[in-house]
């Protein structure tokens, strides 16, 4: 009677051990989201740089414009290279886990197998139809004989459920040995897109020398092009600076003018009231727009549909010219052809000029924030009229090399700002 107690708890024991090798095979499912979203804007990032970039080679000579979009390509294939190697390490994990597991269920199996084997051969040997009467017969009292009978019961019950545990943990161990074998493959063509992805970026960065060093071949051309670049920029400052000017002195005029009729009414003291003479005196809709056009900072729209930002805001080393410092007041979005302007928020156009070397110019007032776009080959829009966030405001400029990029400020006041914090993440 003890040995079919030992068999019987041994068999208690077994189920419970395979219950928890089952739980085991139950994983979590990793999200891998923010790598997929990542993966598309790579994607969708190399599809337009690829359009601008072959606009710009539509010249045969060499181009800054191509040499940005190059960048672009380049710093784009930077991303996807360490996408992929994020992938890798995600997929380097399951792996890793899946292997665990397997070794695990295999170990367990053995086990039970082993166990399970050693019982069948004691119960051929001790409980035979002849032994299991005898063990049956041989009870004292009744309750004896209903209790030996519900151990043996219990004990082919426990077996049957061995046997039927056994088969699910096997079925689980192939499930994840299917599932290991399709990790790694998956792995393996994930190291050789990263590879790939490896050499593409190689071949770029020769493309950048070449171009490089075609640029460099045309030194005087290019220092007689930034000579003229800065002569626009000064003379674009000039604008923007003169039109700030007239717009707050415009504003206090009308606010001393309104000052004085509520005076003449009664409305308030007749003392004088005081007026800002270095930034925008506002009514209280410009100064709702205003406040509503700060509140969007980091979420502005663009002011193209597609593109990349090929200089940034600020003072940056010239990128053939050795020893030379070009300065920025905004951020210059190359683009393609055709590819039009838009308006960031919600205003009204203060101005429609024209800039030797930057073309026809927009300045949009926002409350007390102005933007400014420059480099348009044609404006839809008049000085004075009122617009919406996203009205095309005109078509980007292409120049004699091809290149198609648009000028964007941002200002407040008389302070020039960075455009790049205040647009939204593309």
């Amino acid at each position: 009677m003890r040995r079919y107690f030992i068999y019987l708890l041994s068999c208690l024991l077994l189920v419970a051990a395979l219950t928890t090798t089952a739980q085991r095979t139950q994983r979590k499912p990793k999200s891998r989201a923010t790598l997929e979203r990542e993966k598309r804007e790579n994607l969708r990032r190399i599809k337009e740089a690829n359009r601008i970039l072959e606009q710009t080679r539509a010249k045969k000579e060499a181009s800054l414009g191509e040499l940005n979009a190059i960048k672009e390509k380049i710093t784009v294939q930077k991303g996807v290279i360490r996408n992929v190697s994020s992938e890798l390490h995600y997929i380097e994990k399951d792996v890793k886990k899946t292997e665990t597991l397997v070794s695990s269920m295999q170990s367990d199996l053995e086990k039970l197998k082993a166990e399970y084997a050693l019982m069948i051969y004691s119960a051929a040997k001790t409980t035979n139809s002849y032994n299991r009467l005898m063990f049956l017969f041989a009870s004292e009292s009744f309750n004896q004989f209903t209790m030996r009978l519900r151990y043996l019961r219990q004990y082919a019950d426990a077996r049957k459920a061995q046997v039927a545990q056994i088969n699910r943990v096997t079925k689980n161990l192939n499930q994840e040995l299917n599932t290991l074998t399709q990790q790694q493959q998956e792995k393996q063509k994930a190291l050789e897109k990263q590879l790939a992805e490896k050499r593409s970026l190689l071949n770029l960065k020769g493309q950048q020398d070449q171009v490089v060093q075609k640029l460099s071949k045309q030194e005087e051309e290019l220092r007689r092009e930034v000579a003229r670049r800065q002569q626009s920029v000064r003379k674009l400052d000039n604008l923007i600076a003169d039109m700030v000017r007239e717009e707050i002195a415009r504003a206090a005029r009308a606010a001393k003018a309104k000052s004085a009729a509520d005076a003449r009414a009664g409305k308030t003291s007749s003392a004088e009231t005081k007026v800002e003479t270095n930034k925008v005196s506002m009514t209280p809709e410009m100064a709702v727009l205003s406040s509503s056009f700060s509140g969007n900072k980091g979420r502005l729209l663009w002011p193209v549909g597609k593109g990349f930002i090929s200089q940034r805001f600020g003072k940056h080393a010239h990128p053939v010219l050795k020893g030379v410092v070009v300065e920025n007041r905004g951020i210059d979005i190359q683009t393609g052809h055709g590819e039009a302007a838009r308006s960031v928020f919600d205003g009204k156009v203060l101005t429609v000029a024209s800039v030797p070397g930057m073309n026809n110019i927009v300045m949009i007032q926002h409350g007390d924030y102005f933007t400014v776009f420059a480099k348009l080959k044609t404006v839809s829009v008049s000085e004075g009229q009122m617009v919406n966030r996203k009205d095309v405001i005109g078509t980007i400029y292409t120049n004699a090399e091809g290149t198609t990029e648009l000028q964007f400020q941002i200002w407040k006041n008389s302070s020039n700002l960075n455009p790049e914090s205040w647009l939204a993440p593309k």
